[in-house]
């Protein structure tokens, strides 16, 4: 067996292991979380709600998740915590999912949540399969196992399950393994068109024989794109794209009108879409050359004129077959996706400028937020006497990227100081955020559409002032983390705790604690949890309380509604809370208010840290702008000028660098050399 495959297996293992330790968590539940956070980084599925159900008659299912366009992904778990990898055979793989298609089925027409316990997460999952009844459009079967699949189980075709049309999908150690190991980090879509559809699409080159990329022009037809997002649904939206469009309506009413009722102008009327692939293959036919295969196609622009026709096709019963779709297709290679899609996505979305659409990896926000990680030490824990730090996670798979090259001893110590329970990723760092500053229900929608909303926020707050995300911000967040993992901890250790509901618990215990805090003028004390990188007895003791009292309140939803994941996804929810906040602060432990800090004491920290960051963005500013020569100035200005570009305070700064070192700028000069800077590198002028 593949060593490394089993590496990684007992490595996994042992992350399980810890993890479950660490969030006081059942191992099922700490593997379920793991497999579905993997999934959901990579786009394979929108979200996860965990629910662990098993009966005599021959049902199982341990995971679940609606998606806004009529899917429904329920998981089904092959998890004994082996010793050793082994293999899972066909037989053992048909049994799983047979239970989790008979657990569907029984909750869609044999009334299965009668028999339930009514405050129970199955409960929930099924009324709200059978109040569903008529929206579900399609399952996706989603086997999660820790053995490696055996090379008898071949292709598994759609069925129908109840009547519903079904997808099978198996997620073996291997597959995760393939998934972590791979450059790109995310499993490609592979769109065979002659067996789908049975015929290619035609299409133009666009490239010539020695350009360093092939491009090409096709013409969509729009059922063909509709129902490809209809089987892949978010996973054929690139990442920006994607969490874009979560915070948008699906359906454009302008593209729906012109579907509607001038479906032939549709092609003169829309601007198309732009997309991306890792590999196209064609084949010249009596029409023309098509397009007879795709491998990773990624729509970075267009989006919701895709959601649109398949939208308005199912809902509205619209005819397509007379809507055509340009498309720009970029064939771009594994090694420069990383580097070049995104920059496709930005340009291609240029007519759409919201933060939230260009709000990744590459945004300063986020490389500052990497840049305080790898510099910031945290102090030791108790009883430990060595300090670590917490690694964030600015792009997928850093972490693991962080130590390919390191030797044994240099891993060692690689992970001694950076530990894996302490690695944020962006999507942690938006759960964190978003409880203690905007709204529980955003946390409860999913990883995406939550990061979507923190996006959103944090964009508009950078442009306004980035000052005020500096070091202080980053230990808060780190603060924010450890409280929100503590209570996990405790919500799992609660004698009421029924093993549901988890995340909905913990969104809403410390959103009710930081508006508990915020009407007194006060603030929980961030910088006391960074210092002693944990909480206090008191803040565990708080957080307890105001768990039982918002589990209370969560199994309590209001008429109509019976699953409890739902019902914290509503805004209704949070409001309920509010009004019965005077009732929460009742609970609260006399110490804990005097552990918080004042309204004045915060401002005064906060004040500080931004003052603290002004001025390491001037020496920042600074070191870059000296380092470029004055004779490298002289010709961004005279090129600058022959173009007409600079405005007159620009032309005088730009004279006081080109005197650089006998003169040099202040800190105010050299953020407009700054702007400048950037100005040059937009009009292809080669500064470094």
């Amino acid at each position: 067996m593949d060593s490394t495959r089993e590496e990684f297996f007992h490595d996994f293992r042992q992350d399980l292991l810890a993890g479950a330790e660490a969030n006081g968590s059942f191992l099922l539940a700490e593997f379920m979380e793991a497999v579905s956070r993997e999934l959901t980084e990579t786009g394979f599925i929108e979200g996860f709600e965990f629910v662990h159900y098993r009966a005599q008659r021959g049902m199982r299912v341990d995971g679940y998740w609606f998606d806004d366009e009529g899917g429904l992904d329920l998981f089904v778990a092959d998890f004994d915590s082996r010793a050793e990898l082994a293999s899972l055979t066909p037989t053992e793989t048909n049994t799983a999912f047979k239970r989790v298609a008979t657990f569907f089925e029984a909750s869609l027409t044999k009334n299965l949540a009668s028999d339930l316990e009514v405050t129970s997460p199955e409960y929930g999952l099924a009324r709200q399969i059978a109040d569903r009844k008529s929206l579900i459009r399609h399952i996706n079967l989603i086997l999660v196992s820790e053995r490696t699949l055996s090379d008898k189980v071949k292709a598994l075709p759609d069925s129908v399950t109840a009547g519903i049309p079904t997808s099978y999908h198996i997620w073996d150690i291997s597959r995760l393994h393939r998934q972590r190991s791979s450059r790109s980090h995310k499993e490609a879509l592979d769109l065979d068109f002659e067996a789908m559809f049975g015929t290619g699409i035609s299409c133009l080159p666009a490239h010539l024989g020695n350009d360093t990329y092939e491009s090409y022009l096709v013409v969509m037809p729009g059922a063909i794109l509709s129902t490809i997002y209809e089987k892949f649904g978010a996973r054929l939206l690139e990442q920006n794209v994607r969490t874009f469009l979560q915070a948008r309506a699906k359906v454009n009413q302008g593209i729906r009108t012109t579907i509607m009722t001038e479906p032939g102008m549709f092609f003169a009327y829309n601007n198309g879409i732009t997309a991306t692939a890792q590999g196209v293959a064609t084949k010249r036919t009596a029409e023309g050359l098509q397009i007879t295969r795709i491998t990773d196609l990624q729509i970075v622009n267009g989006g919701q004129t895709t959601a649109s026709l398949f939208h308005t096709r199912r809902k509205d019963k619209a005819d397509l077959s007379q809507i055509f779709v340009q498309m720009k297709l970029s064939v771009i290679d594994s090694e420069e996706s990383e580097k070049v899609v995104p920059r496709i996505s930005e340009y291609a979305n240029t007519q759409n400028r919201v933060q939230a659409a260009d709000f990744f990896s590459n945004h300063a926000f986020h490389i500052r937020m990497e840049e305080f990680s790898r510099r910031i030490w945290a102090p030791a824990g108790k009883g430990s006497q060595r300090e670590t730090k917490w690694f964030y996670e600015r792009a997928r798979g850093q972490y693991a990227d962080a130590q390919a090259k390191l030797t044994s001893a240099e891993q060692r110590r690689f992970k001694a100081e950076n530990p894996k329970p302490q690695m944020l990723t962006k999507t942690d760092l938006a759960k964190f955020e978003n409880v203690w500053d905007d709204h529980p229900r955003f946390v409860n929608l999913g990883a995406e559409k939550n990061f979507a909303r923190y996006a959103s926020r944090i964009g508009k707050e950078w442009e306004r002032s980035s000052d005020r995300f500096n070091e202080a911000y980053f230990k808060r967040a780190v603060a924010r983390g450890i409280i929100f993992r503590a209570t996990e901890k405790i919500v799992s250790a609660q004698s009421w705790y029924n093993n549901g509901y988890r995340a909905n618990i913990v969104a809403y215990t410390l959103a009710v604690i930081s508006e508990l805090t915020r009407r007194q003028d006060k603030s929980v004390d961030f910088q006391r949890v960074w210092n002693a990188q944990r909480i206090s007895a008191v803040l565990e003791k708080t957080i307890a309380v105001v768990a039982s009292r918002v589990n209370d309140d969560l199994l309590r939803p209001m008429q109509g509604i019976s699953n409890i994941s739902e019902w914290a996804k509503r805004e209704a929810c949070w409001t309920r809370m509010l009004d019965h906040l005077d009732e929460f602060a009742n609970l609260l432990p006399q110490e804990f208010t005097s552990e918080c800090l004042s309204h004045d004491e915060h401002l005064s920290e906060k004040r500080s840290a931004r003052n603290t960051q002004k001025l390491d963005n001037g020496i920042e500013a600074q070191t870059k702008i000296l380092a470029i020569p004055a004779a490298k100035w002289n010709m961004i200005h005279d090129t600058l000028v022959s173009k007409r570009l600079l405005t007159p305070k620009e032309m005088g700064v730009l004279k006081i660098a080109m005197q650089m070192p006998m003169k040099l700028p202040t800190d105010k000069q050299c953020a407009v050399l700054l702007e400048t800077l950037n100005k040059a590198i937009s009009e292809g002028i080669l500064v470094e």
